[in-house]
């Protein structure tokens, strides 16, 4: 049987296991402490679970389930449930998303990515710096899916070089080794740089409403980047250094004609237009005001800014933003957001309006109180264990489905312990970007894995490794930093 045949046969059960398990854990007499609504919440939540695992339906599919599910259960109203899909945190997400389809549109990310290539040398291991730093930084603004199909075909032209230009053949293990650098380097630098930043991928988005719910805290986008930059920034340079030092040293040293590839590419793009000084004004603007949001509140005198306000502010400026006012040209139109992943916003609601019938119910607590009562736990170890489960586990499904039903968990142990909000939290949540190992684990994987230079072994053994470094840092990280800024 082939993979596809397989999974195909995992979807019908999970599509026919779902439902049935959410009827039978109807049926069973509640064994928890909790009352029967709470006893609901944990159907619907196996339910949902099952579906997201086999993803028997599209993940946002699933997503919407509460909102239909919660009100025939008893567990919310009509207005409760859908109440969370319209949650600031969605729309922090949009607003992101909106300034990221204006550089895509009109090539600023591209502009963006050739300039640091360009900057990092021509030696074979700083072409491999270059794009991964390139990678990485554009991660933490758009989508990491989007960044990784803009800079393959680019890595590719360089691969292309060694072959015409230098004579190599794909049996020359220099040849072989540089190609696996940089196409593994690109996948990485993109799952890792998303991560540094509140919209740089969909986990630290569900992690937001979540502090949010639970605990009542609004993180803004300079407290999180105090976290996120550092560790990521750690976690990538120890990537690189393993990636041309110890796992695929290619020795080729300086490579004549890769500078004037990157070249030729900028020069495709001509100078800078009118329409990408714009819309790179507003990018700065934006990431300004995120960054000094608390000192401009202070300013202001009141608490009149936010991360969702910022977003929301810079996403609607594309659309108001004329370039010709006569014939009705903006920076950004509607019909472009076709492109808007708005399946990944119901994916948000979905997961709020779970927590938050978990948190009401009293699942949270209940898990809590039993974590705290199982006695004293050496926190290094809590950190470890929550961290490692989370970083395999994405390997196997999606990191943003994972996120959603697992963070949850994460929160209930860490109140049970009466411990800082991010301590758990935010190791657990950086680690589900963190998937190294397997093609299906991260588009980004999938998407370099296509070209046809990297073999599962090769991806794995990689993986495999930096999964153990990523969880080392993570660790370190939450018994420092994290702790300190929590």
């Amino acid at each position: 049987m082939d993979i596809t045949a397989k999974s195909n046969s995992s979807k019908i059960i999970g599509f026919v296991a779902g439902p049935l398990l959410f009827l039978a854990f109807l049926l069973i007499p509640n064994p928890t402490p909790l009352d029967d609504l709470a006893w609901r919440v944990i159907a619907t939540a196996v339910w949902m679970v099952t579906w997201w695992v086999t993803e028997a339906v599209p993940i946002p599919v699933t997503a919407i389930l509460p909102m239909s599910v919660m009100p025939l259960v008893g567990v919310f109203t009509i207005r409760e449930a859908t109440a969370p899909y319209a949650d600031p945190i969605i729309f922090l997400f949009m607003g992101g998303f909106l300034i990221a389809l204006a550089m895509e549109k009109w090539n600023l990310h591209k502009r963006i990515a050739l300039t640091l290539i360009n900057r990092t040398g021509t030696s074979a291991n700083g072409i491999i710096l270059g794009f991964m730093l390139a990678t990485a930084f554009l991660s933490m603004w758009i989508s990491n899916t989007a960044t990784a199909v803009m800079m393959l075909p680019i890595a590719m032209s360089v691969i292309s070089l060694l072959t015409h230009e230098l004579g190599l053949n794909e049996e020359d293990q220099r040849f072989r080794r540089f190609a696996l650098s940089l196409l593994l380097g690109i996948a990485y630098s993109a799952n890792i740089g998303g991560a540094a930043t509140i919209i740089g991928t969909p986990p630290n988005v569900v992690m937001l409403g979540y502090i949010n719910e639970f605990y009542g805290i609004d993180i803004t986008f300079s407290e999180w980047l105090m976290i996120g930059l550092p560790v990521c920034g750690t976690i990538l340079a120890i990537t690189y250094l393993l990636l041309v030092k110890w796992f695929f040293p290619n020795n080729l040293g300086h490579l004549e004609g890769s500078k004037e590839i990157i070249q030729k590419e900028l020069k495709a793009l001509g100078p800078i237009s009118g329409p990408e000084k714009r819309v790179l004004w507003i990018f700065i603007v934006t990431a300004l005001g995120w960054i000094l949001l608390q000192p401009l509140n202070q300013l202001i005198g009141i608490p009149l800014l936010n991360n969702t306000v910022v977003a929301m502010a810079g996403g609607t400026f594309m659309f108001l933003l004329p370039l010709d006012l006569k014939r009705g040209k903006f920076l950004l139109d509607w019909e472009y957001t076709a492109r808007l992943p708005w399946g990944i916003l119901l994916l948000f609601g979905g997961g709020l309006c779970l927590a938050r019938a978990m948190q009401s119910t009293g699942i949270i607590e209940l898990i809590g109180a039993s974590i705290s009562e199982g006695g004293p736990y050496q926190q290094w170890l809590l950190v470890l264990i929550l961290t490692a489960v989370m970083l395999f586990m994405t390997e196997l499904m999606s990191n943003v489905a994972l996120v959603t039903v697992f963070l949850p968990v994460v929160i209930g142990i860490g109140q049970g312990l009466n411990l800082p909000p991010l301590f758990l939290v935010a190791p657990a949540t950086i680690a589900a970007s963190c998937a190294f190992m397997m093609p299906i684990s991260t588009p980004p994987n999938a998407i370099v894995f296509a070209s046809g230079h990297i073999q599962i072994k090769d991806m794995a053994k990689a993986g495999f490794w930096l999964n153990l470094v990523a969880i080392s840092i993570l660790v370190l990280f939450a018994l420092t930093v994290f702790k300190w800024i929590a």
